[in-house]
């Protein structure tokens, strides 16, 4: 009497189990070990950052309704290419912050290009609110509506907008609003 055979592995070659083996162990492993997902932020970040043709008109447009409603101006000055910029763009589409957009502020987003390597766009408009240079982006100028820059010692020291909280964020925004 033959013996029965309790799997169909066992009437395979053995060259066919060592082949299996080299190969399936690895693969194995592979699809058990972490990967890290493709973003680590903690942030939502904007696609794009969205700019006008106009940007100049666009801020003496927000200036007047600001000074009309008792609201402030907050003029983001990014860029595209800027992480912390599109970071920042996408915190304030959040309905946490479009409820204290909507509340307190008129927001006018503005290109500033690459003004650290010469290639800046709109330096015309920092300059109206005594900022001669614009280190880095983004950055975040509060106005009140008679035109006064309200954070004059904070508004180039955005940079790091994508490494910042949430509810820092939200609290500085909310602080300057008042």
């Amino acid at each position: 009497m033959k013996p029965v055979q309790d799997s169909q592995a066992a009437r395979l070659s053995p060259a066919f189990k060592a082949f299996a083996l080299t190969l399936g162990a690895p693969l194995l492993l592979i699809s058990c070990a972490s990967v890290p997902p493709l973003s680590t932020a903690d942030h939502p970040e904007a696609r794009s950052f969205v700019v006008s043709s106009d940007a100049s008109a666009d801020v003496g447009h927000a200036l007047d309704r600001a000074n009309s409603s008792g609201k402030h101006v907050l003029l983001i000055m990014g860029a595209n290419w800027c992480h912390d910029s599109r970071a920042l763009a996408g915190w304030l589409k959040t309905p946490r912050f479009q409820d204290l957009i909507a509340s307190e502020y008129e927001l006018v987003f503005v290109n500033v290009g690459m003004p650290q390597t010469g290639d800046g766009h709109n330096l015309e408009i920092a300059q109206r609110f005594g900022l001669d240079e614009l280190p880095g982006t983004p950055n975040v100028l509060v106005i009140d509506g008679s035109g006064a820059l309200v954070n004059p010692e904070t508004a180039t020291t955005w940079r790091n907008a994508a490494s910042r909280s949430e509810d820092e964020i939200y609290a500085e925004l909310a602080r300057l609003a008042s």
